[in-house]
């Protein structure tokens, strides 16, 4: 079954083609004969009633300097594709939610990956507080004497702004720092968001480990090492990735979210955990997919791909 794939993503000239969870992901449609075109955000439009991306028909490689062939820019109706991807990189601002809101026009009938509606909906800092059994202390405030006692209650925390990612903007603020106030005022000075704060968990020393889901099972884990003198592991800042298996603590923590992500139609989702404790659900554009099948051979983009067909069929 041939489908018609649209990918909605950051420039695509920029990817890494080794480590680029997007590419891996369109070159495994393009090998099972599905056709691709691509555009980036700023080339979605709703127009009287229409859905329209202006992109390029895309044809991809494996080779480093010479990955990717564009055809003639067309101007193309999403509803007549089979299958939209919603992957461009955070930050979760108005831009992206306002992308989210344009493609909920033409979802289910085109099957939107991962579903628009709640990817607005559970932002990966956020879809956590439905497992606070599963997490570690955890505060969503703006207010600064909130953050102090917060602080004061914890002694060790993780400051960080509630829409970002790959490990900007996260500061480690431990009994001894008095940083706080500034950061806070560095902070509020940026947007009008609230802050997020969670107790330092120590067992970050020995990785964070990235979980990929698809339709809510798990399928293979990878371990992110901080870089030495670091307190972030994200690859995004020069954290190492490693081969790891999956324990009993981490089966139960997916036993217990998988449920949601599955109905909620989060086909790929990439969770975050340290020691025992769950961080973030990455639902918007999740990474790892190739560290994981080059350290244990786990196809997850044919598995992705498994899940899509049988839903398209």
């Amino acid at each position: 079954m041939a489908l018609k794939v649209a990918i909605q993503m950051d420039p695509i000239g920029a990817v890494n083609i080794d480590a680029d969870s997007t590419f891996r992901i369109a070159l495994e449609a393009q090998e099972r004969g599905h056709t691709l075109f691509y555009y980036t955000p700023g080339r979605l439009s709703y127009r009287e009633g229409r859905v329209l991306a202006r992109g390029w028909p895309l044809t991809l490689r494996r080779e480093k300097g010479n990955h990717f062939t564009l055809g003639d820019e067309v101007e193309v109706d999403l509803a007549d594709c089979d299958v939209v991807w919603l992957r461009q990189d955070p930050p979760f601002d108005m831009g992206y939610i306002t992308t989210t809101h344009i493609l909920d026009r033409i979802h289910p009938q085109t099957l939107v990956v991962n579903d628009p509606f709640w990817v607005r909906n559970y932002p990966e800092k956020l879809l956590v507080l439905n497992f606070p059994d599963l997490t570690p202390p955890t505060l969503i405030a703006r207010d600064l004497n909130t953050l102090r006692d917060f602080k004061a209650q914890h002694g060790d925390i993780i400051l960080k702004p509630l829409y970002g990612n790959g490990g900007a903007g996260v500061f480690r603020l431990d009994p001894n720092d008095r940083n706080l106030a500034s950061l806070h005022e560095l902070f509020i000075g940026i947007n009008n968001e609230p802050l997020i704060a969670q107790k330092y968990i120590p067992a970050v020393s020995k990785g964070d480990k990235r979980i990929i889901l698809v339709n809510g099972e798990p399928v293979g884990a990878i371990n992110r090492v901080p870089a030495k003198g670091e307190t972030r592991s994200n690859m995004h800042v020069g954290g190492r990735p490693e081969k790891i298996g999956l324990t009993a603590r981490d089966r139960e923590i997916c036993a217990a979210i998988g449920p949601l992500l599955r109905e909620k139609g989060q086909i790929f989702v990439g969770i975050d955990v340290i020691g025992d404790w769950l961080t973030e659900i990455n639902v918007t554009s999740p990474t790892g997919i190739q560290e994981l099948e080059r350290f244990d051979g786990v196809n997850v983009a044919e598995k992705i791909w498994q899940v899509i067909e049988a839903k398209r069929a």
